[in-house]
């Protein structure tokens, strides 16, 4: 097989991890342990792309709309967010992968609130891949919160209305200071953005998987990346 280019590697790679209840109930198992599989797959994921040189990492683990279901599967989510953040807490100096929790702390309870702290703060100087983790985010939500503090902003006459670009935009987003995402990865078959980084993957290049996210690979991402390196990036140009 064709070895990828280590020398052109998307320098962050974004991913929405889907698939986990279908990869569950096709084995005959309770959606939680599906969501349980792809919290360990995630695991894996990190590792690998930190290992090869992906400078960041955003993933989709819960959106704003997730809470839309059922009490008992919003349950099993929090309990594993919190498992999977205390192993990272043991874990993650080892692998040198700073950890970002992304999104809106509405909803989340102080216990979860505390443990992100932790991680975030533990990782800070970690020096290798930076993973961003979107729990309890979404994509309109995130730029109204920027058009918030832009707002606040202008009010306290910190900054006028004709002063407001692109980059202040970009400045009050959630992944501010970070490169937008090269490449966007979803799993499970389907083909929609569903919210994800809506200001982020302006020019960002897709590649669909037909694997249920539990099931997709180091090798399926290297895949990837070497799908990502034969196309010719545009920007808008011709």
């Amino acid at each position: 097989m064709e070895e990828i280019d280590y020398n052109n590697l998307p320098e962050h790679i974004a991913i929405i991890m889907d698939g986990n209840r279908r990869w569950a109930k096709q084995r005959g198992l309770e959606a939680s342990l599906g969501h349980k599989e792809g919290a360990e797959n995630l695991k894996r994921i990190a590792k690998f792309a930190n290992s090869i040189g992906i400078k960041y990492m955003t993933v989709y683990a819960f959106s704003t709309e997730n809470w839309k279901r059922t009490e008992k599967e919003v349950s099993a989510i929090m309990k594993l967010l919190k498992f999977y953040l205390k192993d990272f807490l043991t874990s993650a100096n080892n692998d040198n992968i700073k950890i970002n929790v992304i999104g809106t702390d509405f909803k989340l309870n102080n216990e979860i609130k505390e443990e992100i702290l932790k991680v975030e703060e533990k990782t800070l100087k970690d020096t290798g891949m930076t993973l961003n983790i979107a729990f309890n985010y979404g994509g309109r939500d995130e730029i109204v919160n920027a058009t918030k503090k832009i707002a606040e902003k202008v009010k306290e006459n910190e900054m006028s209305i004709e002063e407001i670009t692109e980059k202040t935009i970009a400045d009050n987003i959630y992944t501010a200071g970070q490169p937008d995402p090269d490449l966007v990865i979803r799993t499970s078959g389907e083909q929609r953005i569903s919210n994800f980084l809506l200001w982020q993957i302006a020019y960002s290049e897709f590649v669909f998987s037909n694997k249920y996210w539990p099931e997709f690979s180091n090798e399926d991402l290297l895949e990837t990346i070497r799908e990502y390196q034969h196309r010719t990036r545009k920007f808008g140009g011709k």
